[in-house]
């Protein structure tokens, strides 16, 4: 058996998958595996805090949480370069795109986890990293307009009081 094209590393956000040879687009690489639990069980997980549950059908869900479920791993990205897909009862993750040695193997949660789970402003994927970088540098360039705006309308008041000043002084000297 060939080995793996990926490895467990450590990540952003904790563990995660990471490439160790070009992967093809559209292979499959992994399989989430775990305890098929019925929908009372599956509640009861998550309310017991368990993350690793894959809803496959609205009967059944997956309980990845062992650690010999090597697809647990997998992390959430909003630009993701893999898929799940279903198979009866089975999922399989799939790259949706090329991906090279060193790259961080990731697929899209969903937007309910996502909200509910993550938060939105916690996505740490390189998409959503970007996106607030952007927005802290345009707040940044706003404030130091501002403080400009400021000190160019302080500037302009103190020579406003002082040619007052002045345009006095020649009145009494006169």
């Amino acid at each position: 058996m060939a080995p793996r094209p990926f490895r467990l590393g450590r990540a952003r956000t904790g563990l995660g998958i990471f490439a160790t040879r070009p992967i093809k687009k559209r292979q499959t690489i992994a399989e989430y595996r775990g305890k098929m639990l019925g929908v009372d069980a599956a509640i009861k997980a998550e309310k017991s805090g368990n993350r690793y549950l894959y809803e496959v059908n609205s009967k059944w869900t997956i309980d990845g949480a062992k650690r010999g479920n090597i697809a647990r791993y997998f992390n959430h990205s909003c630009n993701p370069n893999a898929d799940t897909f279903i198979r009866g009862k089975r999922v399989f993750v799939r790259t949706i795109k090329n991906i090279e040695p060193g790259d961080e193997i990731t697929y899209d949660y969903g937007r309910d986890y996502l909200k509910n789970v993550i938060g939105l402003e916690n996505c740490q994927c390189s998409r959503c990293r970007k996106r607030r970088a952007k927005q802290r540098a345009e707040a940044r360039a706003r404030n130091l307009r501002k403080k400009k705006r400021l000190a160019a309308k302080s500037v302009k008041k103190v020579a406003v009081k002082k040619s007052k000043k002045t345009v006095k002084s020649r009145k009494t000297k006169r």
